[in-house]
């Protein structure tokens, strides 16, 4: 399992939503008594694995297994389900129960659904004639730290339920997610909402907060002052270019899972032939945290002198006399060699792709792209990728930036590109396009695109970004400031008002507003970092942004990058529903029908 984040230094106490989760898991298990047997869906085990030790299960008699079509081998006569509500998961289930029957197997079965039960899935359970024989519930589990600034909502695929199913139940669990942060640390008074499912969920959180409320009297200065949601629907641009912070090109090539990624032991210098590691990635690494959001150029630097600083250290250790103190502020060095080597190791193999003509030439064509000037170049790089047969994601990365940055492509090219994808890559891939057109990806172009008033409006393209001293959140992409951190720059200085005609170019409503109890307090007027902005304690005032549809590493470093400038007024905290790549985000809409 993945190392579990220290939350000591969070803006908020994210310890004790943590602790929470833990102990309503334990009193569920601790009910059932004696020795157990627990199944988890696959997709949970790397949320729990943020939450609870595998050791402390075990103190419970605990045996994990994961979910899958195979039935379950245990000893154990009791077996609890951890499982998400989704149909394709019940039908494993039921078929555990009619093989146990089978086998003349007597168990006590329980299923638990993460975070709520389902009428669609206990229906099935009613139709395989298996609903007498087990014990329902939920584990109300509906966010996860996962560092010290970042929350997941662990909705995997909720843009593409929002935009392509017209599923959005999604959206009650996001809003359901923050009202319970609000019981924790008070009614946020001030509300920007940019895009459908945004300003829906802003919708529900006051219609949660009229039926349940929080009671603002019991908390004198609510610990965060400010609720900014983005819809990704807003903002493709930024999630479909190559992220160029440390953190973003190891999703990116290498896939971070969880706060930790799972690579061939060879990779990080262990010669074991096929053995697989679990890297951590947290803020817990001090390493990793200093050089976590600086762009992957400079991180190369950073390690260089630090390693050549520790060689220098040894030297002198070896050829001159240290006094004790000396002696021990070397070793408390050398203490930082495990993760100096880990990162060295992990750059190392990061060079291998970064320096390759294939990635340079992409990087060349996403930032031509985004300047939006030559657009036959554009459109001929994308049909050479097709005719070359490059891997079809790749491809549509690509494509779905150009369409995005050109409101869609003329009948004529739109017509052509689709027609030789299908023809190159297979019919198979009808369903992956009408996915794209549906959630207006990738379409024919209506009316004339407006990207260059927006990249000139908000300063997207930043002319010679200086990546080791950067004066702009631009650095996170290498001269492109990524939109959706443009936009919360603007919430946070002064609302939505100033970008008003801007806003109006972008997908989806905007909404903007104070919720009772505040209303009449003065330092809630504006976020424009006024002292009295400051909690009673004298930390400051937390801005949180919430992402619905995924949100990227850079996106996380931009936002690190703002919080940390002089005159910033706010703390600023991240919460999504999952964390994505353009790759991982291009992904969901990928079907194979063959």
């Amino acid at each position: 399992m993945a190392q579990i984040p220290n939350l000591d230094n969070a803006p908020i106490n994210l310890t004790s939503l943590r602790e929470q989760s833990q102990k309503e898991l334990l009193s569920i298990l601790k009910n059932i008594r004696g020795k157990k047997c627990m199944v988890v869906d696959q997709k949970l085990s790397g949320s729990l694995s943020l939450i609870i030790q595998t050791s402390l299960l075990k103190e419970h008699m605990v045996e994990l297994r994961h979910l899958s079509a195979e039935p379950i081998e245990t000893d154990s006569t009791k077996v609890v389900y951890l499982v998400r509500s989704q149909l394709s998961l019940m039908k494993f289930i039921c078929s555990h129960i009619h093989n146990d029957i089978s086998k003349g197997l007597q168990r006590e079965y329980y299923v638990y659904f993460v975070p709520r039960r389902s009428v669609a899935c206990e229906k099935i359970f009613e139709e395989e004639k298996v609903h007498q024989l087990m014990t329902i519930g939920e584990y109300s589990l509906y966010m996860i730290p996962l560092d010290e600034d970042v929350i997941s909502f662990e909705l995997d695929l909720a843009y593409k339920e929002c935009q392509v199913d017209g599923d959005t139940s999604s959206l009650w669990y996001i809003a359901k997610a923050i009202h319970k942060l609000e019981f924790s640390f008070g009614l946020i008074p001030n509300v920007r909402a940019k895009g459908k499912a945004s300003v829906r969920v802003a919708d529900i959180l006051n219609r949660m907060q009229a039926e349940e409320p929080v009671n603002s009297s019991d908390i004198v200065v609510p610990e965060i002052n400010t609720l900014i949601i983005l819809d990704r629907e807003v903002d493709m641009v930024t999630p479909m270019c190559s992220q160029l912070t440390y953190e973003g090109l190891l999703d990116e090539f290498l896939r971070v899972n969880h706060g930790s990624m799972e690579l061939d032991a060879s990779i990080m210098g262990v010669q074991q032939e096929g053995k697989k590691m679990r890297v951590p990635l947290n803020s817990s690494d001090k390493l990793f945290k200093e050089i976590r959001d600086l762009n992957f150029e400079v991180v190369v630097q950073v390690l260089r002198q630090k390693a050549t600083s520790m060689k220098q250290d040894y030297t002198e250790m070896t050829t001159t006399t240290q006094s004790v103190s000396e002696l021990k502020d070397f070793v408390k060095k050398l203490n930082s060699l495990p993760e100096m080597t880990r990162h060295i190791n992990l750059a190392q193999h990061l060079s291998t792709f970064t320096s390759k003509p294939s990635f340079l030439g992409r990087l060349d064509m996403e930032h031509t792209i985004v300047e939006a000037q030559s657009y036959d170049i554009c459109f001929e790089y994308i049909e050479e990728m097709i005719h070359k047969q490059e891997p079809l994601v790749n491809i549509l990365r690509l494509l779905i930036l150009f369409s995005v940055t050109n409101s869609g492509l003329p009948k004529k090219h739109f017509d052509y590109l689709r027609r030789e994808l299908l023809h190159s890559y297979g019919f198979e891939h009808m369903a992956t396009l009408n996915n794209l057109e549906k959630a207006g990806l990738f379409k024919r172009q209506e009316t004339k695109g407006n990207w260059l008033t927006i990249k000139r409006a908000l300063q997207l393209v930043v002319e010679d970004t200086d990546t080791a001293n950067p004066n702009d959140i631009a650095y996170v992409f290498s001269g492109y400031a990524p939109l959706s951190i443009r936009l919360v720059q603007s919430a946070i200085r002064s609302g939505w008002r100033p970008i008003e005609e801007i806003l109006k170019l972008l997908p989806g409503p905007h909404s903007e507003s104070k919720r009772s109890g505040f209303a009449t307090s003065p330092s809630y007027d504006s976020l424009n970092g006024a002292p009295a902005d400051k909690l009673s304690d004298g930390r400051r005032s937390l801005v949180l942004v919430v992402f619905i549809g995924g949100v990227t590493f850079a996106e996380i470093s931009a936002l690190r990058f703002l919080s940390a400038q002089e005159g910033m007024a706010y703390d600023l905290i991240v919460a999504t529903t999952k964390i994505v790549s353009g790759h991982t985000l291009t992904e969901t809409f990928v079907e194979n029908m063959g």
